[in-house]
């Protein structure tokens, strides 16, 4: 009896102490779908919106901040990277040298003005060679918290 006991507490203990096991993302990266159903699947909007130039990119919002998923990298319809970027209509009321007070304080994330002076900010994500959904999840947290923070710094 004593040892069928401490064979249940092995296999117990080790349940208990096995990580769970990451999702994987598809091999050669993600689709313009894919990022859509991960985006609804994570509660957000998302729709696809094809360009004048015919790419197509994702558009979603975050914390009432609408923003855009761009790929690149692409081998036919998976891509290895995605690019998260929004831009703010500030009716010309900045300037370079606000965005690069920016980008000298952040790591994550990158800060222009347009040719009309309005802001905008981007940060790249590698999808490929090999990425979770939990990493992707864990950089759509900093892309949601650069977009709350770039806000303030901008006054929109």
């Amino acid at each position: 009896m004593k040892v069928l006991a401490l064979a249940w507490a092995l296999v117990a203990a080790a349940l208990i102490s096995t990580p769970a096991l990451a999702r994987d993302l598809p091999a050669g990266g993600m689709t313009v779908q894919d990022v859509v159903n991960w985006l609804q699947s994570a509660g957000y909007q998302a729709k696809i919106v094809t360009e004048s130039n015919g790419k197509q990119t994702v558009t979603s919002s975050a914390g009432g901040t609408n923003f855009h998923v761009g790929f690149y990298d692409c081998n036919g319809a998976r891509c290895g990277s995605i690019q998260f970027f929004a831009g703010f209509d500030t009716k010309g009321a900045l300037n370079p040298v606000k965005m690069n007070q920016w980008d000298r304080a952040q790591r994550w994330g990158r800060a222009y003005v347009d040719n009309v002076n309005d802001p905008w900010l981007e940060m790249d994500v590698d999808l490929t060679p090999g990425g979770t959904y939990e990493l992707l999840d864990d950089e759509f947290a900093t892309w949601r918290s650069l977009l709350a923070h770039f806000r303030q710094f901008i006054g929109v």
